[in-house]
């Protein structure tokens, strides 16, 4: 069973209300409702998994994007720093803190490419329901809307994906929206760590590729 803090749902209502406010004018891939979704999912999932400290999964999906790199400049000292700070003024424990910046730290795709690190349970958890968040009909719609807000072309035949993408070409971005699918979204179905998150990640994995064959399809003038 999973265990969790004595004052697990005072720190997870505070933070709740937190996010809130601090996600007002967030972009809407990426706001309250995008959070609100991980800490739900990462919850279901959480009690499939035996030993699981239940406080750092759900405060760690909470606080997961508190202030994602990309929109702080490419500053990944920040959202580490927010998420300490607030936790430390609730007075939540050092390994309750600690727990939840690994997850901060770890949870992205682009911190994983080239490492082999093997992820604490809670990251494996809450690091599956944010890598669901990126694919089926939810993942779509984010990437069209981050892209729009972007500015990056949907679609250029004449750009093809780049398939072996470093970390700093990653967070570049500067690719289309059509080949971020290529380049990462389908790559998501064979890296969830947990059984519960493969199973969901199957299913929204079918639900692009079919979305993609028409998408393409429709480029051509075939349907």
């Amino acid at each position: 069973m999973p265990s969790k803090d004595p004052r697990h749902q005072e720190l997870v209502d505070t933070t709740i209300a937190f996010l809130k406010d601090h996600f007002r004018h967030a972009e809407g891939g990426h706001d309250w409702h995008h959070t609100e979704r991980v800490w739900k999912l990462a919850k279901h999932i959480a009690e499939h998994e035996s030993g699981t400290n239940m406080t750092i999964v759900e405060l760690g999906a909470l606080l997961h994007d508190v202030a994602d790199a990309k929109f702080h400049n490419g500053d990944e000292e920040v959202a580490p720093r927010v998420a300490r700070e607030h936790l430390s003024s609730l007075g939540a424990p050092d390994t309750v803190i600690d727990g939840v910046i690994d997850i901060i730290r770890n949870i992205s795709w682009k911190s994983n490419l080239g490492s082999d690190r093997k992820p604490s349970l809670e990251l494996a958890i809450v690091q599956d329901v944010d890598r669901l968040e990126a694919i089926g009909a939810v993942g779509i719609a984010r990437t069209f809307c981050y892209s729009g807000h972007k500015g990056r072309p949907m679609y250029d035949p004449d750009i093809p994906p780049n398939l072996n993408l470093t970390k700093e070409e990653y967070k570049k971005g500067d690719s289309t929206t059509i080949n971020h699918f290529y380049e990462k979204l389908l790559l998501v179905k064979d890296k969830m760590n947990t059984e519960t998150g493969k199973h969901l990640a199957a299913a929204r994995h079918a639900y692009m590729e079919a979305f993609l064959e028409q998408f393409l399809a429709e480029t051509r003038g075939e349907r």
